[in-house]
């Protein structure tokens, strides 16, 4: 069997080029996780860790009442700190600060507005750290890094025609350039005047763009 270009390839000279290729995949977000909860004072320990939990269960019955499974709803943080107020200089103590803030994770985002307005509702005074984000997000970045693959293998093709050169257009090598290919999408803490005008919340989700890079090594013949 008569391969001319192998023939050829073997006689010319072979170099090789680097080029690098990438892609962006602009998405709707689909899934949206927010830190809520109660934080509270008291100059006695045990008053204010009780008040603090019968809120924190009155606001999971009242998410899980609203269709938020359990299992979407977890501790991220529980602390107490001892508070101070200073007067002339003379350092006194104030009482306890007692914080516990769940982390909420909700499928359906056009709740997002209504989770929070029940929270807040039932005495959440602590909205923050709302990130949206994309479920299965690997299956629509591996759809952005093959386009940009086939952004490397283009950019070598133009580069070979341009120098009039043959190119082997199956990359020597590849290498995934690692990004942060699904940044969530944060929103401010959020004021509570609109629940306490009577109003519901309002959230924008906006739109997410997962980023894919590639470095190609490709082989090339001269005369």
């Amino acid at each position: 069997m008569y391969y001319p270009f192998i023939r050829d390839a073997n006689q010319a000279k072979k170099r090789s080029m680097i080029v690098y290729g990438s892609s962006r995949v602009t998405l709707e977000p689909n899934i949206v996780n927010i830190q809520l909860g109660v934080i509270n004072e008291d100059t006695e320990l045990t008053k204010a860790q009780q008040k603090n939990a019968s809120l924190i269960q009155q606001i999971t019955q009242a998410l899980i009442d609203q269709g938020i499974s359990k299992e979407h709803i977890q501790t991220a943080d529980y602390s107490i700190y001892p508070q101070y107020d200073y007067v002339d200089n003379i350092q006194q103590f104030r009482g306890y600060q007692v914080t516990h803030l769940l982390s909420i994770t909700i499928e359906d985002i056009s709740k997002t507005g209504s989770v929070i307005d029940t929270a807040v509702k039932n005495g959440a005074n602590s909205v923050s750290n709302i990130h949206f984000s994309i479920k299965n997000k690997d299956i629509h970045y591996n759809t952005a890094l093959k386009m940009a693959l086939n952004n490397a293998i283009e950019k070598a093709k133009t580069i070979a025609s341009d120098l009039k050169v043959h190119l082997d257009s199956v990359p020597a090598k590849i290498l995934e350039q690692l990004t942060d290919h699904s940044p969530p999408i944060p929103y401010k803490a959020l004021a509570n005047s609109n629940v306490i005008a009577g109003t519901s919340t309002s959230i924008e989700a906006g739109q997410l763009q997962l980023e894919a890079k590639v470095e190609a090594k490709f082989y090339y013949y001269t005369q």
